[in-house]
């Protein structure tokens, strides 16, 4: 058994996120900073944790895709502006304002993974 203590933070201390919405949907992009970063998004942020998170305001389904060249995971939130941008009453009901409460969303890693999602990655190329 691993007795290594956790530490609980909110997804934005290791990923950053773009977010949109068209018509009923909320679309996310999570992006980890690194590889390393991108493995604890893989294992820790699920379409079902994702559907908790958001469970106040999300009557639909959560659809979930793995990026892994590009260190991210796609979410599709159905159903999550109440019929609509131009439907709802909620204020900030926008996918901008979403991806942002995404990123409060907590979740429980080693302090080893946080340092090490948290190392800056060099650009590689020409």
């Amino acid at each position: 058994m691993n007795n290594t203590p956790l530490v609980k933070i909110p997804l934005a201390q290791i990923a950053h996120a773009r977010s949109g919405d068209k018509a009923d949907w909320v679309d996310f992009g999570l992006f980890a900073w690194n590889e390393a970063g991108y493995r604890i998004l893989e294992r820790e942020v699920t379409a079902a944790k994702v559907q908790a998170h958001f469970a106040p305001w999300l009557p639909g389904q959560v659809d979930a895709w793995p990026l892994p060249h590009i260190w991210a995971l796609k979410f599709v939130l159905h159903g999550a502006l109440q019929g609509g941008g131009a439907r709802n009453l909620r204020l900030d009901n926008l996918g901008k304002a979403m991806g942002a409460a995404l990123l409060r969303l907590e979740i429980e890693i080693s302090a080893q993974e946080l340092a090490q999602a948290q190392k800056t990655t060099a650009p590689t190329g020409p």
